[in-house]
């Protein structure tokens, strides 16, 4: 039986690619205008990382991190999330020292133990922006405009913005008092594992994804109402600023997110025309996660959009063109292979997309493969082209010909 890619993972084949790299570049490419440079951190890290930045109480964490010993008994997990990698590199390399805020971005697979579905896999790809250093709201509003950007320049539309405020440590106090009172009237109905985070961190279970725990959520008391005025302040400025920026947005306060490093702002982009995983970005402030992780205090603020995701709207939306890369040149040989590679290489060297058999076809079937490849001209080379050193030039569209010199490859690449 041949082997096969394991469950939750897939394959990105070369007519996918392209599109692929259309996202990750439109990503990059607008993180850099908004002053953001790449930052690339390993795929596993200690475990502890993400316990204490992610947060025990979490799905993440307790039921869905990839987990092992390496062969020195360490516990080492593969990311599930950028985020606590790189606040651990912003403390790791004194980050603090540089002129803040301090704007990164990155893209790379992440990984989660979950039930495989449209746009959730165990192996998926984030595209991430983080901001260290600053906790003006106007940071806030920038790092949900860059979101918007974002999509705007993949030319993705209908996506709702929706955001909400969940306070600082001190006013959520007040809140998860309340909460925990409500919750715990219900916990005869409540799942197993939400009865367990009442007592540690009661908000957890307005993220639970069991529809009978997201029941008694909608009745929950809601945290805008416990938010102090501090909190309140700084949210309404985050508004003011969307609003001077055209950014439409929701407030929904039933966005807690699902990570305990999250304060204050939240926000995701959902759209509607992906079925039940409709969030394609989410992110928010973490102004303790480095203190969390071992750092000096200091606030955060980023988002993560799942490229999975933002490809099923495109498709959805119907924004995804097939576009073959197809060669400028097809070189078909008669027994002159080694000349074939040879010119190849030279316009290779100019930047022309070349190709020559390397199958050993015969020349009416590499003429074939040319047509199949979509090559905009064609030339034979044989014996009578190589002693003379020129060539019939073919428009493979319009059948003209003409004839080129072999040795001026300037010449030749302007033609093509």
């Amino acid at each position: 039986m041949a082997i096969k890619a394991p469950r939750g993972t897939a394959d990105i084949l070369p007519q996918d690619a392209a599109l692929w790299r259309f996202v990750e570049k439109t990503a990059a490419e607008t993180a850099r205008n908004f002053g953001y440079e790449e930052i690339r951190t390993p795929v596993f890290e200690h475990t502890e990382l993400f316990q204490r930045g992610v947060g025990d109480t979490t799905d993440v964490v307790q039921k869905e991190m990839y987990t092992f010993n390496d062969k020195g008994d360490r516990s080492i997990t593969l990311r599930p999330e950028g985020t606590a990698s790189a606040a651990r590199a912003y403390i790791e390399h004194s980050m603090h020292a540089l002129p803040q805020p301090v704007k990164l971005y990155y893209c790379g697979a992440c990984y989660r133990y979950e039930k495989p579905q449209a746009g959730r896999l165990r192996e998926f790809h984030q595209f991430g922006i983080e901001a260290f250093g600053s906790t003006d709201p106007a940071l806030d509003a920038e790092i949900i405009a860059l979101a918007s950007t974002i999509f705007k320049n993949l030319g993705a539309t209908g996506l709702e913005l929706n955001i909400n405020s969940i306070g600082c440590p001190e006013c959520r106090k007040k809140y998860n008092e309340a909460l925990t009172a409500y919750l715990s009237s219900h916990s005869e109905t409540l799942c197993e594992t939400c009865n367990t985070r009442l007592g540690k961190n009661p908000m957890r279970v307005l993220d639970c994804k069991s529809p009978v725990c997201k029941e008694v959520a909608a009745g929950a008391p809601q945290i805008l109402s416990y938010i102090c005025e501090d909190c309140r302040a700084h949210f309404e400025m985050v508004q003011q600023y969307l609003h001077a920026m055209d950014i439409p947005f929701t407030i929904d306060a039933s966005i807690v997110r699902g990570l305990d490093y999250y304060t204050r702002t939240v926000f995701e982009f959902v759209s509607t025309q992906i079925g039940a995983q409709g969030t394609v970005c989410g992110g928010g402030r973490y102004d303790g996660l480095l203190e969390e992780l071992g750092g000096n205090p200091g606030p955060g603020m980023g988002f993560a959009m799942g490229i999975e995701r933002i490809i099923l709207v495109l498709r959805a939306m119907g924004l995804v063109k097939e576009e073959k890369n197809s060669p400028r040149l097809f070189v078909a040989s008669i027994g002159q292979t080694e000349a074939a590679l040879a010119l190849c290489q030279k316009l290779r060297g100019y930047g022309v997309y070349a190709v020559c058999d390397v199958a050993g076809r015969s020349l009416k079937a590499q003429m074939k493969n040319a047509d199949r490849e979509g090559a905009k001209f064609s030339l034979v080379l044989g014996d009578e082209e190589v002693h003379s050193g020129e060539a019939q030039l073919k428009n493979m569209e319009t059948g003209e010909k003409i004839t080129v010199s072999l040795g001026d490859i300037p010449a030749l690449v302007a033609l093509i």
